[in-house]
């Protein structure tokens, strides 16, 4: 980290891969805005960022809502100062088989995984492009590939990996990198939540997921930070419009 400390902003990081993702940025040196809709939720993420001597504070922000954005990204630049590097985590579910996916399942999941963003990084590429340097990461999923029940999700993350890939080429000239990261099964509360949909006891869920898996585990939200460590590190800088699949074994 340079002597001048560099600002990200992670959404989605009350919990699961957003929080260890926050915590993870913490600890190499960054400040970190903690986004998530309810500021309440990111206190644990904040309280072990800054027990651990790093610098974040709480953002309450709805990332489909273009004021709700623009007040959060002020927040952050009042708070902790320009923020250059961004993780677009935040994500939400309304699984349906397709006869049964209601327009508001649709819409809902279009609008903050892909409206999401698109507005945040529209709104933090200009502090990005001042300074010359910047990283976005975009959580995707394996889902991209097609998974049942998935339509809306599935069309998000996909989406995701062709904005990660303009993104890369309108930007690259001025130093910023945009990248997708695509989980495989991670243990997480959404995890849990596909689970209890199908209704299968979430042991049971992780130990069928972890047979298929080549690696032999499930993977854990730290799994997934440290693949976003690198990539918004200086070693990175070479590393732009790429989709990494991190699911323990091959995929795509």
């Amino acid at each position: 980290m340079s002597a001048e400390q560099r600002v990200a902003i992670v959404t989605g990081a009350a919990r699961g891969i957003g929080a260890a993702t926050a915590v993870r940025l913490g600890r190499d040196g960054f400040a970190v805005g903690v986004v998530d809709l309810d500021a309440d939720a990111c206190k644990n993420t904040v309280d072990t960022i800054t027990t651990a001597g790093g610098k974040a504070i709480a953002v309450g922000a709805d990332v489909s809502d273009s004021d709700a954005v623009a007040a959060g990204i002020q927040q952050v630049v009042d708070g902790l100062g320009a923020p250059t590097v961004l993780v677009n985590n935040a994500g939400i579910l309304r699984d349906n088989l397709i006869f049964k996916m209601s327009d508001s399942d649709w819409d809902a999941v279009m609008g903050v995984h892909l409206r999401g963003a698109f507005l945040m990084s529209r709104a933090v590429q200009k502090f990005q492009v001042e300074a010359k340097w910047g990283r976005v990461v975009n959580l995707s999923s394996t889902s991209a590939l097609g998974n049942r029940g998935q339509a809306n999700y599935s069309t998000a993350k996909a989406g995701l990996q062709g904005f990660t890939k303009t993104l890369a080429i309108e930007l690259g000239r001025y130093g910023v990198t945009a990248n997708a990261i695509a989980p495989g099964f991670i243990q997480t509360d959404m995890t849990a939540a596909t689970a209890e949909r199908v209704g299968v006891p979430f042991d049971d869920f992780i130990k069928a997921a972890a047979s298929q898996i080549p690696v032999g585990r499930p993977g854990q939200p730290e799994d997934i930070a440290g693949v976003v460590s690198f990539l918004v590190s200086d070693d990175a800088s070479f590393v732009s419009g790429q989709v990494i699949y991190v699911a323990g074994g091959p995929r795509a």
